[in-house]
């Protein structure tokens, strides 16, 4: 019981410490060359089934009459998208300053939208998942129409215009954010025992995060062992992303606290769904940029892992 009662309450760190050992095991043994090529396609098709999952069981317990917009919402769009714009300003304005590639890194890690399974950890904490999925439509939407209209001035790719941007990032992130919720739904209509049984399993979408987890920190291991950024550059990348990732969770939490929802807000602002940073690195900036995303996803789980210990250990004493 003592190693289950572990492994309950370090899920996460368990989780990120298994996806580094799995992609060091396969990167340094040779007899397991073979099979990256099965693993990667099986990861290709597993990770999107997770999440997929996890969201479908966290939007179960959503009540879609709770989907309403908060006063909060408007200021934390408003953080997201003026840090993002003037970013990009300074580096249009001056583009040849040493560190544009950490500046561009920043702008990645700023707009970025709320992570796909932000609720599930709102909801550990304590938080408002209703709230949290709302901004997170939100978010990705002004993500869709601002990233297109100010990267091709920092950063113009031939044949990439707004429509194309935009239909680009859309398909990459609303599928796999109203699949789940309209599956949700549906479930809820039409099969209320199914929708009894979902709500009865307490921590799942917990769980298939954290094997989802250990996936992506596998993926982010091999993105930054594999990257041929200088030392330098990446000591930038990672410490702008650390600076973001601070600078996000404490505005969200402090203008969350001001409306009574510090817990998600903190979380709508801070936690990033940080593979689609590295997929916008590639797409609209340089393989270099992408590494942000690497470096916030261990960032933010860190972060994400202290706040589970430190609710744990509130509510261990008040019990």
């Amino acid at each position: 019981m003592n190693i289950i009662s572990f492994i309950k309450n370090w899920t996460l760190p368990i989780s990120m410490l298994a996806g580094v050992a799995g992609y060091l095991v396969f990167a340094h043994t040779p007899f397991l060359f073979p099979l990256k090529p099965a693993l990667l396609s099986t990861i290709v098709f597993l990770q999107p089934l997770l999440i997929f999952a996890m969201l479908f069981i966290t939007f179960c317990k959503v009540n879609p009459h709770d989907l309403k917009p908060r006063l909060w919402h408007l200021w934390l769009l408003l953080i997201q998208v003026v840090a993002f714009c003037l970013i990009a300003l300074a580096v249009h304005c001056f583009p040849h300053l040493p560190g544009k590639v950490v500046a561009e890194g920043a702008m990645l890690c700023m707009i970025c939208p709320t992570a796909t399974a932000a609720a599930v950890i709102t909801g550990k904490l304590g938080g408002n998942a209703s709230s949290l999925t709302t901004y997170t439509i939100f978010i990705n939407l002004a993500t869709a129409i601002v990233v297109p209209l100010v990267v091709p001035v920092i950063h113009p790719h031939p044949g990439q215009d707004f429509l194309s941007s935009f239909s680009l990032i859309v398909s990459k992130v609303f599928p796999l954010l109203f699949g789940p919720f309209l599956a949700a739904l549906l479930v809820r209509r039409f099969l209320p025992w199914f929708h009894r049984r979902i709500l009865s399993c307490k921590d799942l979408a917990f769980y298939l995060w954290a094997v989802s987890l250990a996936i992506a920190i596998s993926i982010t291991a091999r993105s930054i062992a594999h990257s041929t950024v200088d030392f330098t550059s990446q000591t930038g990348i990672a410490a702008a992303s650390l600076l973001c990732c601070i600078l996000q969770f404490a505005l969200g939490r402090s203008i969350g606290k001001c409306y009574g929802d510090s817990i998600t807000a903190g979380q709508s602002l801070g936690q990033k769904n940080t593979v689609l940073i590295i997929w916008m690195g590639y797409t609209f900036f340089t393989p270099v940029t992408s590494i942000a995303g690497g470096f916030y996803s261990v960032w933010h789980n860190v972060y994400n892992s202290y706040q589970l210990y430190r609710k744990r250990r509130q509510t261990s004493v008040s019990s």
